[in-house]
């Protein structure tokens, strides 16, 4: 799947949950899909127009001229099932952190074990927030219909956060005592 193509699911699915304007558009899927997924602000209103004059929204105006509400159309549906039927395509990872602990004998010791406590700091604090947003989100759509999928891709995160911290614990005991 392509990267446009990735972009249309982000900005079709949001559109799934209710009409928005292109700047709500913008500000939930940095909100709400930001947790796992990012998304180019440059590409949201190309993608947004571009669905637009293919017929898979329809902007309805607002009073004011920037206040257009979007609103996911038939043919919309059709291609956002479309889109998430084809294979996931995984991009390959560009992690900062293992590029320096792979070079870290040249980084050193001292600094490696300053990284790894760090990453472990955020992954806790993460950990924490996904654990916050599910308590919330229980409440506020635990009886919708999509609550088992937004739980789904919260556990994710939480998973995601405790393995990355227990991961650096590891680390850090292999760098322990060594010279």
């Amino acid at each position: 799947m392509s990267r446009s193509s990735q972009t249309q699911v982000a900005v079709l699915g949001a559109l799934t949950v209710e009409p928005m304007t292109a700047y709500a558009l913008r500000e939930a899927i940095r909100d709400v899909l930001g947790h796992f997924w990012s998304e180019s602000f440059g590409q949201i209103y190309p993608t947004l127009q571009a669905l637009e004059d293919e017929g898979h929204v329809r902007r309805q105006e607002g009073a004011r001229a920037r206040s257009s509400v979007f609103v996911i159309t038939p043919s919309g549906t059709a291609r956002l099932i479309e889109l998430l039927n084809e294979p996931v395509q995984e991009n390959p990872p560009r992690n900062g952190l293992l590029l320096r602990l792979f070079f870290g004998r040249v980084l050193g010791r001292e600094r490696c074990r300053e990284l790894l406590r760090g990453a472990k700091n955020a992954a806790e604090a993460q950990r924490a927030e996904y654990e916050q947003l599910l308590a919330h989100l229980a409440v506020a759509e635990g009886d919708t219909p999509d609550w088992p999928y937004i739980r789904m891709t919260i556990l994710a995160g939480i998973h995601h956060a405790r393995a990355a911290a227990a991961w650096a614990d590891e680390c850090l005991d292999t760098l322990q005592g060594e010279p």
